[in-house]
């Protein structure tokens, strides 16, 4: 009786602290409840069976059927303005999707989760790259056939603050796959591209930013055969180390407008460098001619109004225990439909933390948020410490793309992707380096699109270049910090 008697006391506090959320929800203006109530059961009815579904998956792999011959299932999604079609890798037979807002459907790869997402990392500067031990992949259809993206989780060292990372993969005439920024080689992942059926040929390092080499020599190791191209001049900080001792060893050297390259028929590649540190900052820009689609890595995002869905999973799960209650409980889900209110906000405060490290207003992101997402735009950090001090050399690299290029969509390696966006959209973005008659007037070879946006200034993926001054109080600070180490260029 005694036990009894404490388990309902207990039970009626825990009831008590629900109400005072809900009501405190009640009051959040920017919750998306019904999406966000539908986004947690939905993990949760995943983690209820997660156990069984791995056991299934890792026994199909044993016998070598599930990753080749496995089902498969279709859907369509819509991220940013740009539409996806998306192909779900299943190691069973079950297959499960999330629901997100706008009825916007993302579909979750299945694979072992005791093996499939393991890869160890403890490397990185000045803290190591998270997930340290596990990594989901996600693969999404982007053009039927011939272009591909993969997704998995980043976060910066032990902490919850996590964006995606993509990788994108083309394939040529040839047969053979393209891939652009790879991301880290678990089982799952290499899974999900040999179901691709077709061989890897080459493996592109776009930049020198360590995100992003570090995947590389583990990725080429998984795919011996592929030749491996890399972007010029790279360079790594506190100590220089050769990209040999990442264990990358190039086929090639990116260069500016190579029409050499064994993809120079479909692809298209321009460098921006700029010495404005200790280092140069260094980005390879490609155009792919079939699909008019830019592929970017870091120079330009567009943060979309919902988490993707690697950072929504971690979002879910930190809510979920955080309750400490079993699933199935009546407490459990009156006080999940408490928390998963606050999911919404969450991912605000999570994706500022990205763009500024150090916002004003993390309790309530709200307009801090809205001042950013769902536009196009060059990161606030990229802006403060790299193109406004390069401005000649970001003119004339911007000027070349949208004056050579007549892309429709833009694909980065953060954040949404495909944006629906123009050659004037992208300049746009990097308005702050030109003067306003120049950034005003689309490119003068622009062609029919250049054309186009003077009867339509109204582009579906709108461009923002200035931030509120307080959340870049942060950045200011820290570009006065690396100028005085001589870190930045003074």
């Amino acid at each position: 009786m005694n036990l009894h008697a404490c388990q309902y006391r207990r039970s009626r506090r825990k009831q008590g602290a629900g109400l005072i959320l809900a009501r405190k929800a009640t009051q959040e203006p920017d919750a998306p409840a019904s999406f966000w109530s539908k986004t947690v059961k939905g993990t949760l009815k995943r983690w209820t069976t997660s156990e069984r579904d791995s056991e299934s998956a890792s026994n199909a792999t044993k016998k070598g059927s599930s990753t080749q011959n496995g089902s498969s299932q279709r859907s369509r999604q819509k991220l940013g303005s740009g539409t996806v079609k998306q192909r779900v890798s299943q190691g069973s037979k079950r297959g499960k999707t999330i629901k997100q807002t706008s009825g916007e459907t993302r579909g979750q790869a299945k694979s072992s989760r005791k093996g499939g997402r393991f890869y160890w990392n403890i490397t990185g500067f000045p803290f190591p790259l998270g997930p340290l031990l596990t990594r989901r992949t996600i693969r999404y259809e982007v053009e039927r056939g011939s272009m591909w993206t993969f997704e998995q989780e980043q976060a910066l060292g032990f902490s919850n603050v996590t964006t995606n990372v993509r990788m994108t993969v083309i394939k040529l005439r040839s047969g053979g796959l393209w891939v652009h920024a790879p991301i880290a080689p678990t089982k799952e992942c290499v899974a999900l591209v040999k179901e691709l059926g077709a061989p890897v040929e080459h493996i592109v390092l776009p930049t020198f930013a360590v995100e992003h080499k570090l995947f590389v020599g583990p990725f080429s190791r998984a795919f011996p055969s592929a030749q491996v191209h890399v972007a010029p001049r790279q360079w790594s900080w506190p100590l220089w180390l050769p990209v040999q001792f990442f264990g990358i060893f190039p086929s090639s050297i990116l260069v500016d407008n190579d029409a050499s390259t064994p993809w120079a028929d479909e692809l298209e590649q321009k460098i921006f460098s700029s010495a404005v540190g200790i280092g140069p900052f260094l980005e390879v820009a490609f155009f792919h001619k079939a699909t008019r689609t830019l592929l970017t890595t870091d120079s330009v995002i567009m943060v979309p109004q919902t988490a993707p869905e690697v950072s929504l999973f971690v979002l879910t799960k930190s809510a979920v225990a955080n309750l400490g209650h079993q699933t199935g409980n009546y407490l459990l889900r009156a006080e999940l439909k408490c928390q998963c209110l606050f999911l919404g906000t969450g991912w605000q405060r999570m994706a500022l933390q990205i763009l500024y490290f150090v916002p004003f207003n993390l309790l309530q992101p709200a307009r801090s948020f809205a001042a950013v997402s769902g536009k196009l735009l060059v990161s606030p950090v990229l802006k403060k410490l790299v193109f406004l001090n390069s401005r000649e050399e970001t003119r004339r690299w911007v000027s070349d793309i949208t004056s050579s290029w007549e892309f429709r969509r833009i694909i980065p390696a953060h954040f949404a992707a495909p944006v629906q966006a123009t050659p004037q959209d992208f300049r746009a973005a990097f308005a702050f380096v030109f003067s306003e008659e120049e950034a005003a007037q689309p490119s003068k070879e622009g062609g029919f699109l250049g054309r186009l946006w003077i009867l339509n200034s109204n582009s579906k993926a709108r461009a923002v270049t200035e931030f509120p001054a307080d959340d870049m109080r942060a950045l200011d600070g820290l570009e006065r910090i690396l100028r005085q180490a001589g870190v930045l260029n003074k």
